[in-house]
């Protein structure tokens, strides 16, 4: 799993989700669905394909990122993953470049 979650990237990403419950079923390894949805935003991998691939089961891997979704946790994620170089000033966003090609252009407007 080091290769795809790194164990500093873990670091970061476990205190933001949330606690596993008190009681019911035992809860699905958080490292191994988050090592899951990373590896497929990452290689492009169907979910179909990546079932149990990392220990679980492709429905438990797409609940808890639908879950996670739900909550809003991703976009937390992903501002945790950019902020913590920045603190460690490993970042230098003097930079920066923006593909503009992102940007949906706008009829009849000029730039």
């Amino acid at each position: 799993m080091s290769d795809v979650l790194p164990d500093g990237l873990w670091e970061i990403v476990q205190p933001l989700l949330p606690p596993a419950p008190k009681t019911g079923r035992p809860r699905a390894d958080q490292r191994a669905v988050l090592t899951t949805v990373l590896f497929l935003q990452t290689s492009g991998c169907s979910w179909e394909r990546a079932d149990g691939l990392f220990g679980i089961t492709r429905a438990t891997e797409h609940r808890w990122f639908q879950a996670w979704t739900e909550m809003g946790l991703c976009p937390t994620i992903h501002r945790a993953v950019v902020d913590e170089p920045g603190r460690r000033a490993l970042l230098d966003w003097s930079r920066a470049t923006v593909d503009s090609r992102s940007i949906r252009a706008k009829r009849g407007k000029t730039y």
